[in-house]
């Protein structure tokens, strides 16, 4: 299993905080200030407004910024708050333990291609091996054959350019105290209003850039935090499970029912489902763990994989998840292509051609989903495991399945071989493996 974003890590957005010394610090550094323009670059290079300075000077008259860096004492620990934070510890070390596993698996499989196509080169070539194994040629010369770095090349001044006064002039306007709070949008527009013309917007942003380093933002907002892509893989049943949750429209205009279903990825088996008038973390809590239990997962074999809903992210679920000894991950926020397989259910279930438009009870949806996932794990020929039913796939037939399969076509090109002009058929493959967003095959070769 890999895993490459680390699920527990989820932070909350969090908005620009100033400690006591540095508001002293940079009242300390204006005040400072002698020559015009220079208070301005400050806040644009600290990325803070005037409003920031006339807020901490009234902070510190009265004695607030000093109390504020006293050392304080510390709290009495809640006992409760403690075993959480085992919990936590617990969870991040079953997940910390998939992921190491997923990268040496996936490290085992690149050193494996480079060498068989080390072996293979000097029997029929380095570009028929790599084509044999789905690998591009020039990963392996590359790798054989590591160029030697460029230098950086200095770039040229263009003739179009502002000269060092002309750049100097813009500087000032924006350093000045009338556009030290002023965007350079708002800097440009009120100088054409003037009749004045210095710079471009954009010319503007790259001198500031260039002075400071950077042009921050120094407006109060939320900075969330980045999040990578789930990348993960399945090569057998119990494995890898995705499970959603999707609403059943009810009798009347804004009512419906709740459907909640975990789909092993794999071989595509719903493990578990059902359908409840709320969503809540404990009806989630309650179907993983019957479903584990039904399956027999055994701690540190399964990845739980869901999006980021209120109940995928609940305390109970993750509670649970860390004392059964199963990871789990999550998607990117507003990205429904991390969590496909649970999607591709959902939209299995209502095109179906006797789907109704709407449920009169809770007990007819339940009736429904009933007969469907009947049908579902083990009547339906699934394309993405070779036409064979969830249910022989994770139960371990389709081995068996796919050769009885082999020998009818077998038979039916024996009788009528004329029939098959490409020669004798063969069924549809069975699955090796079932990927989360899948890597390129030039980032797993190299």
């Amino acid at each position: 299993m890999r895993a490459a974003a680390d699920p527990e890590l989820v932070e909350r957005p969090l908005r620009r905080r100033f400690s006591a010394e540095y508001k002293l610090r940079i009242l300390r550094e204006v005040e400072a200030c002698s020559r015009p323009g220079e208070i301005g670059a400050l806040l644009r290079g600290e990325g803070l407004y005037s409003g920031h300075l006339s807020k901490w000077r009234r902070q510190r008259d009265a004695g607030a910024l000093e109390a504020l860096g006293r050392p304080r004492g510390r709290k009495p620990v809640d006992r409760r708050e403690l075993e959480i934070a085992e919990l936590h510890r617990r969870l991040e070390r079953s997940e910390a333990d998939a992921r190491d596993r997923g990268r040496e698996r996936v490290r085992e499989r690149r050193a494996m291609i480079e060498r068989t196509v080390e072996e293979l080169t000097p029997i029929v070539g380095t570009r028929p091996a790599c084509r044999a194994l789905g690998v591009a040629p020039a990963t392996i010369y590359r790798r054989r054959r590591p160029s030697a770095p460029r230098p950086p090349r200095p770039r040229r001044l263009p003739a179009r350019a502002l000269s060092a006064a002309e750049r100097q002039a813009v500087l000032a306007e924006l350093h000045s105290e009338r556009f030290v709070d002023c965007s350079p949008a708002q800097v440009w527009a009120t100088l054409l209003d003037e009749g004045r013309y210095l710079a471009s917007e954009r010319t503007m942003y790259r001198l500031l850039a260039a002075r400071h380093g950077s042009v921050r933002e120094r407006r109060d907002q939320l900075t969330h935090p980045p999040y990578a892509r789930p990348e993960l893989l399945a090569e057998r049943p119990n494995e890898l499970w995705s499970w959603d949750i999707s609403k059943l429209k009810g009798p009347a205009t804004w009512t419906c029912f709740y459907l909640y279903v975990i789909v092993d990825v794999f071989s595509r088996y719903a493990v578990g489902w059902t359908v409840q008038h709320r969503e809540t973390a404990e009806i989630a809590k309650a179907l993983i763990a019957q479903a584990a239990e039904q399956q027999r997962i055994r701690p540190g074999t399964l990845t739980v994989h869901a999006d980021r809903g209120s109940a995928m992210r609940s305390k109970p679920v993750a509670f649970l998840l860390a004392d059964l000894g199963i990871a789990k991950t999550h998607s990117r926020p507003y990205t429904s292509t991390d969590n496909p397989y649970s999607e591709a259910q959902f939209k299995t279930l209502k095109y179906r051609p006797e789907f109704p438009h709407r449920f009169d009870s809770i007990e007819q949806a339940r009736a429904f989903c009933r007969d469907f996932f009947a049908w579902y794990n083990h009547a339906h020929r699934h394309s993405g495991i070779g036409l064979m039913t969830p249910a022989a796939v994770h139960h371990g037939r389709a081995t068996e399945l796919h050769a009885a399969r082999a020998r009818v076509l077998e038979a039916a090109y024996a009788a009528s071989p004329e029939r098959f002009v490409r020669g004798t058929p063969m069924p549809p493959t069975l699955p090796t493996a079932a990927w989360i967003n899948k890597p390129t095959t030039k980032e797993v070769a190299s």
